[in-house]
């Protein structure tokens, strides 16, 4: 009896350092999705970092994205989002933020709605832009996957800790050809001083952006060059900057991109800009020491634009 209970004590101890290190393999995994992060962000679908550029476009625009290794492994990192946003008018823009991201056995869901202004300071189309998100974020550990006790006390806590509401807050410079921006995600990091269970280690803490437009215009071919930088912060990493290029081709319809992420990542993306939709696929290669752990990455990016 006495062995039994040793070996008992020893196994609910094994247990909690297996939950442990899952709980930790899976902010690992999301730390790698949050340093890179999905590329259509950085230029088909800015609503996706900056909650001001929300329904900057006549219509209503719906983007769908998905992301995963490239050599896919059991419990392996998926991201997914899918936005909403339109101009409702009155400079009034609207939207809604959908992420389902799951890494092992962990899975995380955040739902947020937003709320945009516009405001004209020119006739030329130069804009100052305001937004605001709001919604839940919600953590989930899946008991069925757990080998072990899955009645394990430390793995009920984790979900009892249930949703907890959370918000973006947005601002940007827009004109014909340049965009200033910077955002603060995860609002409740800034209002909630404490390190709580529910705030992962890889949360975005600020994410800031510039952009140029040049327009090249020739008699067979139309030319849209937009160079990036953009300057980003994740809790428990470095800074990371981030430096690209966008070159659309209007009348061929096809748009190619770069981007080089100072964690030493570095992503390609190419795709179609029709009237109707847009389509990207992105391709991100680890280059440093991260590519032990975190594997290459492709995304695919779909963008409907309907009722322009």
């Amino acid at each position: 009896m006495k062995a039994y209970k040793i070996m008992r004590s020893q196994n609910i101890k094994a247990l909690h350092l297996v939950i442990g290190v899952l709980c930790m393999l899976g902010a690992t995994q999301g730390a790698k999705a949050q340093l890179t992060g999905f590329h259509s962000g950085y230029f088909q679908n800015e609503y996706l970092t900056n909650p001001a550029m929300a329904g900057m476009e006549k219509g209503l625009n719906l983007n769908l994205g998905y992301q995963q290794q490239w050599n896919t492994v059991p419990g392996g990192p998926k991201l997914q989002n899918a936005t909403v946003d339109f101009g409702a008018g009155n400079n009034v823009g609207l939207g809604i933020n959908l992420n389902a991201d799951q890494a092992g056995l962990l899975s995380r869901t955040r739902v947020m709605g937003t709320f945009a202004y516009h405001l004209p300071i020119s006739g030329d189309g130069d804009k100052l832009n305001f937004g605001l998100s709001l919604g839940i974020t919600s953590n989930h550990l899946d008991y069925s996957k757990i080998v072990g006790d899955a009645s394990d006390i430390q793995a009920a806590n984790y979900n009892n800790r249930g949703a907890y509401v959370d918000g973006d807050f947005g601002l940007s410079y827009t004109n014909k050809a340049l965009t200033l921006q910077g955002s603060l995600p995860n609002l409740k990091s800034i209002f909630s001083q404490a390190d709580g269970e529910d705030l992962e280690i890889d949360r975005a803490t600020f994410f800031t952006a510039a952009s140029y437009k040049i327009t090249f215009d020739n008699p067979y071919n139309k030319l849209i060059v937009e160079p990036k930088v953009a300057y980003r912060g994740v809790k428990g990493f470095d800074n990371i900057f981030d430096g690209g290029v966008d070159l659309l081709m209007p009348t061929n319809h096809f748009d190619i991109s770069t981007v080089y992420h100072t964690n030493k990542t570095i992503t390609f993306g190419a795709g179609l800009d029709l009237p109707t939709m847009g389509l990207l696929f992105a391709y991100t290669n680890n280059t440093g020491a991260v590519s032990a752990y975190a594997p290459n990455t492709f995304e695919l990016g779909i963008k409907f634009k309907l009722f322009k």
